[in-house]
């Protein structure tokens, strides 16, 4: 299932207009708030998919019953650009175990790329539900190297990704691997670059968030 929420009027237009804007992105802190409520909305959508039981909880009048969600959720993301949203997504699930992986890619002179993962801290995953949170789905390469990684830690029982601008193109290939997987965007861009950015996308979201990395 895709979920893009441009094809919908909700407040997440206004926070993906935001992040978008050459002129509003500049300010840091909002950047990264942005991201967060993106996060946070995704994630309350996210746990309309689970699993609920009901439950009694003793008031100091009396007893309520309510239905509470019974998956064990695991919240992973991409550093370093992904620890907004993420931050949001834990923010609502503020009980998940969390798994956090170091991946970039590596650019050849003919404009080609491989993604290098160095760095992984994951809890078990078998049987739980993964949120995979990363702000932008370009390609999808980065997502799908990610989650095979993962597959070292066990078998989820469900698998989302959470993005704040995919393409369609990135969107396909996570599909085309794990076809099981949700995906849920705050908006869904046609176009790549040649260098595999995404248009009109938002440019790039970890120096946005965090400051312009320092070139060799």
């Amino acid at each position: 299932m895709v979920y893009n929420f441009a094809e919908r009027n909700t407040i997440v237009n206004k926070y993906v207009a935001e992040i978008r804007s050459v002129d509003i992105q500049q300010d840091r802190m909002r950047f990264r708030r942005n991201l967060e409520r993106i996060g946070e909305i995704i994630a309350a959508e996210i746990s309309k998919t689970f699993t609920y039981i009901p439950h009694e909880v003793e008031t100091p009048l009396g007893i309520a019953e309510v239905n509470l969600p019974e998956n064990r959720v695991v919240l992973s993301t991409i550093m370093r650009a992904g620890l907004p949203m993420h931050q949001g997504v834990l923010n609502i699930f503020d009980d998940a175990d969390n798994a956090f992986v170091s991946a970039y890619r590596r650019h050849h002179k003919d404009g080609s790329f491989e993604i290098n993962l160095e760095y992984v801290s994951c809890p078990n995953l078998e049987g739980c539900t993964l949120i995979l949170a990363d702000p932008m789905l370009a390609t999808g390469a980065s997502i799908v190297t990610t989650l095979t990684e993962l597959k070292d830690y066990g078998t989820p029982k469900d698998i989302h990704v959470a993005t704040a601008i995919g393409s369609v193109d990135g969107v396909n290939h996570v599909r085309r691997f794990f076809p099981e997987a949700y995906v849920w965007a705050g908006a869904i861009d046609e176009e790549l670059t040649a260098k595999s950015y995404i248009v009109p996308g938002l440019g790039d979201a970890g120096d946005l968030a965090y400051g312009s990395k320092i070139q060799d």
